[in-house]
Formats: structure tokens, C-alpha cells, sequence
């Protein structure tokens, strides 16, 4: 991997946007084979039993603590959604610990303990692990490295690179929440009705809707870089535009607000608990009644539809009839949030 000597590693390279699209690039570049190359939430790997996913993320959140959850289940719950989105049941996980001296041992077991229910509630095992401590001021407390293995639950096999025009695009419940809780918490703003943040884990909900038979050719878990992030991607491994109505966007008002005082698109705001499904318009009726069925996908509705490429990978339909580009974010705009 080349690097000119004044070329140096930015925080903008963890946010999920352009600029860490492209650092992706030129490591996979000198990786490359063809499972690396499809650059998809989780591999999806033949095995004598069968065929297995396996992905693994590493977490940096700040603060380690926050509205809705903590920096353990948020490591649980980002590993188990890149396996499900993929459409594999995940079974087995890796737990890896990067501790900062001067860390209270009451927090530690706080967040393992988290670990343990999320794990729990998610139906996998943490079966390995390993821990290492670090000098003060040299890991903000806490990393967390997670990885994991799940055994694909049917045929269904949504890649990046499967949107086809005439789809339909649907998102399982309110988008923002996650990066909105996170930012107001961390710089002290308070809202009339506290933002929570929507870490969950969504196997059950994917699987209620592949379970249904209902074709489905993309499915991503809007993280870093927001719905903006992962539609861009889907769009442009597809060779496709998707557009976007902003009237269907499901946002909830404390959202919007914050959003507006912020100066946030709530498109590039991260989600935890959110995934986006891409599948024919015929079967877009089954797939939203499978997410609505679900407690986690009960605000699911469809955002968009996919047609030819235009202009843009991904395109926006304004309230008052316009119409913008809804671009890969360069960088982050909410600094360790995952």
C-alpha cells in the first residue's frame, strides 16, 4: 500500500463518509480476492456444514455510556446486524478488550454485563476473547473489538451490488436516533423529550422478513455515514439511482428538532437498531408487514424507489417539490459514535 510521506490519518477516515471509503479501497486493493472484494457487511463463506458469514467491527464510542445503551451492547449489537443483513442467523461472537489504565473496574463489569444480556437477547454466545491495557490517555476509556459468525437461514443472499429498477426501498422505523442521543448527550444539550438512542439487535426482524419468502435484493444497516452512506454504496455497486421522497422518511420530532438546531441531515446520522430493505415493488407489502409485525420495525415504511442511473447515485424528492443529491458524507460529522 502506497503512501506519499505527507499523507496521514484523519478522524474524517472512521466516519463512515468518502474519505474512509477510500482508505477501504486502497487496503482492499492490496488484500483483494473475491469474497474481500464484495465489500459487504459480513463474508459469506462455504464450509463443509454449510455456508457461514463471518464480519467483525471494532467499537470507540464516546461516551462509553449513553441514553439507550452503552459501549458493550452497542459492540454486540453492530456485529450481530452486519451477519443478519447479509441473511445469516448469528450463533457465535469474539470479544476483544483494549482497556485504558485508570479505567474503574465498576464500569468494566458494567459493560460486560451489558455484553452478556445483549448477547443473550440476541440469541449468540461470546465463545472467545482476549484483553489488553493501554497507558492513560491512550484509548478513551475502553475499545472493544467484536467478531462473528452466524449460518445463512436460507437462499436468500442480499448483496450490495443486487438493487434492480422498479424496486422499492424500505427502512424499518425511525432514522437519527442513535447519533442524535449521542450528540446531545456528549455536548450537554437537552431536549423537551430526550432522544434515545435505537441500539438493538435486529436478527429476529430479518429474519421474520426472509422468512416470508419475499424476495429481497439488498438489505444494510445504516451505521456510520447514516442512510446517506449506505444507499450511495448500494446505488453505486448496482450501477443505479435511488430516489429518496423526504415525506416518507420516518423521522420522529425530537429528531427533526434536534436536527434543525444541530445543523444535522438526518440522512447522514448514524442509526443502531435500523435496517434498510431493497426488493421488488410486488413484494414491498410483505416486507413491511413482516418488519411491522416486529416491536423493532413497527414505524417501517417505504422511502424511495430505484430506477436507472440518472444524474446521482441517490437523489431526494423535497417537501416542496424539488429535488437535491444526497451525497456520501466526505468524513463525520458526529465523531465516535460507534
Amino acid at each position: 500500500m502506497s503512501q506519499r510521506e505527507d499523507e496521514r490519518i484523519v478522524l474524517a477516515h472512521g466516519g463512515g463518509g468518502l474519505l474512509g471509503r477510500r482508505l477501504v479501497e486502497e487496503i482492499r486493493a492490496e488484500l483483494s480476492n473475491p469474497v474481500l472484494d464484495e465489500l459487504a457487511d459480513a463474508a459469506v463463506l462455504d464450509s463443509p456444514g454449510g455456508r457461514l458469514a463471518f464480519t467483525t467491527d471494532s467499537f470507540v464510542v464516546r461516551p462509553i455510556f449513553f441514553r439507550g445503551g452503552d459501549i458493550g451492547r452497542l459492540a454486540v449489537c453492530g456485529t450481530v446486524n452486519d451477519l443478519a443483513v447479509m441473511g445469516a442467523r448469528p450463533l457465535w461472537l469474539s470479544l476483544g478488550l483494549i482497556l485504558e489504565e485508570g479505567l474503574p473496574l465498576a464500569d468494566l463489569r458494567r459493560i460486560v454485563c451489558s455484553v452478556r444480556k445483549t448477547a443473550e437477547e440476541a440469541g449468540v454466545a461470546v465463545v472467545c476473547g482476549d484483553t489488553k491495557v493501554v497507558g492513560r490517555g491512550e484509548a478513551d476509556g475502553i475499545f472493544v473489538n467484536t467478531s462473528g459468525i452466524g449460518v445463512m437461514f436460507g437462499e436468500a443472499r442480499p448483496a450490495p451490488g443486487s438493487a434492480r429498477p422498479g424496486d422499492a426501498v424500505i427502512a424499518s422505523g425511525y432514522l437519527g436516533e442513535h447519533g442524535v442521543a449521542l450528540m446531545s448527550q456528549r455536548e450537554g444539550i437537552g431536549f423537551e423529550t430526550p432522544v434515545v438512542s435505537d441500539v438493538a439487535p435486529l436478527g429476529a426482524l430479518v429474519e421474520g422478513v426472509l422468512s416470508t419468502g419475499a424476495e429481497v435484493h439488498a438489505m444494510r444497516d445504516p451505521t456510520r455515514g447514516g442512510v446517506a452512506s449506505a444507499l450511495n454504496e448500494i446505488a453505486e455497486a448496482s450501477r443505479v439511482t435511488i430516489s429518496l421522497s423526504e415525506a416518507d422518511l420516518p423521522v420522529s420530532p425530537a429528531v427533526a428538532g434536534a436536527c434543525e438546531i444541530l445543523g444535522l441531515d438526518v440522512l447522514t446520522v448514524a442509526n443502531e437498531g435500523k435496517v434498510l430493505a431493497i426488493c421488488p415493488a410486488a413484494a414491498a407489502g410483505a416486507v413491511l408487514a413482516a418488519m411491522r409485525a416486529h416491536p423493532l420495525g413497527r414505524e417501517a415504511r417505504a422511502i424511495g424507489v430505484v430506477g436507472e442511473r440518472r444524474s446521482a447515485p441517490v437523489l431526494l424528492r423535497t417537501a416542496v417539490g424539488g429535488e437535491r443529491i444526497v451525497e456520501m458524507p466526505y468524513g463525520e460529522e458526529l465523531p465516535r459514535i460507534c
